[in-house]
């Protein structure tokens, strides 16, 4: 089996004892590893003991039969010296006393050799020195011709015994060189060892790593989605310790109730919207017929009043709108892709405005040249709707509002600019927040809901794009959109086809000449 065939072997029967165990608690996880990692610590320590043990046997062992062998290789040499001394002295002086101390000396060097011999029994220069001993063991009677045959025998035992010596040395040399190869082994076992089992302590490391922060990881990942509103139906069973589980199970209970409270926020929404509009549709009918004279002709102070009601109501229908719009984009992030024209929709939203801004005596600038542009058309004609009514709320009476478009590459930039009061500090970092309410009021009897601009900013965020409060020249008040140029679909995209403003013949900003309109979902 090839190696990489092992590992992945081995995590497979990791991540299923994993499953299939589980820690009781937290601690009981780290304490296992802390004990588990310092497991191949432990074996790598206890096997440098015993190979120091041994080493140390070995080298203290060596050490005592180094220095006894070494005296007593000395001790040959120098009882082979006094044994010829004594035999010298007998032939000369022929005391008893004498033939004594050489019979002494004989029977020390008999007993030295004797212990010498398991460590050079084959050396030629040992078994030399043992023959010429059997032939100088007993000293013969005094007499000229017998002790001088004898004492010949004596020419060349002192030299066999300091050959002795140095073949001795040798092998102690031996010895030691291979106590000293025996160590150098061992000191690369060691390192191997080491080398092994701190990479498995480093393994196990990554392995509990993995295992106490995978858990966190998913829970993180559950408390991510349950802040952008992404929570799956079938949440992911978290696995880990009983106490990251238990949170686990509480996220996903957390995940259900928060899922019940939306459901129940959108419904209160959509049916308020619709109680509300109801009884608005039928006021506005009323006050409709009434300035039409249906129930008689008005006076110029009742047609006053009557005015006034049907523009209040207007501006409550409109509110009432803005809260469906805030309900649908919350509830709808599909994207209808089609080709226009950007002056068009910017004259088709000022129009619906036109009677507003004719009350409010404000002077409109805005292009009429053509600008082929590729977006989701109805969510950017949102976000101008809502600017434009944004500025005609906040602007001054009789001031301006000037709306200024230009394609920068692939991006569309459209500022919609008015004169008024500029937006305070405080309120800029919140002004795109749903239901916030600045320091600047409204300019009219009805309070604004604080939606307009968060729905205006989800529609440009909806295409990519983004909406930003910017510093201009000319007016205190400057609300940009940048769009990208969006793509029509590729295959393997649901999409349903729609009409578009787009002349066949036209061609479009990159060479494409397209009349069909996609949505993505």
């Amino acid at each position: 089996m090839t190696p990489m065939g092992i590992l992945h072997r081995a995590i497979f029967m990791t991540t299923k004892l994993s499953r299939r165990w589980r820690p009781r608690s937290l601690l009981q996880l780290v304490l296992l590893a802390f004990v588990v990692v310092m497991l191949p610590i432990a074996v790598l320590m206890f096997q440098a003991g015993q190979a120091l043990s041994q080493l140390s046997t070995l080298a203290d062992q060596s050490a005592r039969e180094a220095v006894e062998e070494t005296r007593r290789a000395r001790m040959l040499s120098t009882l082979a010296l006094q044994m010829e001394r004594s035999a010298r002295q007998y032939a000369v002086i022929e005391e008893e006393g004498l033939r004594d101390i050489y019979d002494q000396k004989v029977r020390q060097f008999g007993e030295l050799l004797q212990q010498h011999e398991s460590l050079m029994r084959d050396n030629p220069d040992f078994q030399s020195l043992a023959e010429r001993y059997q032939q100088l063991r007993y000293l013969p009677q005094a007499s000229i011709d017998d002790m001088g045959a004898f004492l010949e025998r004596f020419s060349g035992f002192a030299a066999e015994s300091d050959a002795v010596r140095e073949a001795t040395n040798d092998l102690i040399d031996m010895r030691i060189a291979d106590i000293r190869e025996q160590a150098d082994a061992v000191k690369a076992r060691l390192w191997m060892q080491t080398a092994a089992l701190v990479s498995a302590s480093l393994m196990l490391m990554l392995f509990f790593t993995w295992l106490i922060t995978r858990p966190i990881r998913q829970l993180e990942r559950r408390i991510f989605g349950l802040g952008s509103g992404e929570c799956s139906d079938t949440p992911i069973r978290i696995q880990g310790p009983a106490e990251l589980v238990q949170l686990g199970d509480r996220l996903t209970w957390l995940s259900g109730r928060l899922s019940e409270l939306e459901a129940q926020k959108q419904q209160f929404l959509r049916h308020m919207s619709h109680e509300l509009k109801t009884p608005l549709t039928s006021v506005r009918e009323g006050t409709s017929l009434l300035s039409d004279g249906v129930a008689g002709e008005l006076n110029e102070r009742q047609s006053e009043v009557v005015r006034l009601i049907d523009e209040n109501g207007q501006e409550l229908q409109t509110l009432i709108e803005q809260l469906l719009d805030y309900n649908l984009l919350q509830n709808s992030r599909r994207m209808k892709v089609t080709a226009f024209d950007v002056a068009t929709v910017i004259q088709e939203v000022l129009s619906k405005h036109r009677l507003a801004l004719d009350n409010k005596g404000m002077r409109v600038k805005s292009p009429h040249h053509p600008l082929k542009w590729q977006a989701d058309r109805e969510r950017t004609a949102r976000v101008l709707d809502n600017l434009i009514s944004n500025a005609i709320a906040y602007g001054d009476d009789g001031g301006q509002l000037v709306i200024r478009v230009s394609n920068q590459h692939d991006w569309l930039v459209l500022d919609v600019a008015n004169s008024g009061e500029p937006i305070a500090e405080a309120d800029r970092e919140h002004l795109f927040e749903a239901f916030y309410q600045g320091s600047v009021r409204r300019k009219g009897p009805l309070k604004g809901s604080g939606i307009g601009l968060s729905v205006a900013a989800d529609c440009a965020k909806l295409q990519d794009g983004q909406l930003a409060l910017v510093d201009d020249a000319e007016l205190p008040v400057c609300f940009r959109l940048t769009l990208p140029w969006a793509d029509f679909p590729t295959h393997g995209t649901q999409y349903e086809q729609y009409e578009n403003d787009a002349a066949p013949d036209e061609t479009l900003p990159g060479g494409d000449s397209r009349k069909e309109t996609w949505s993505v979902r």
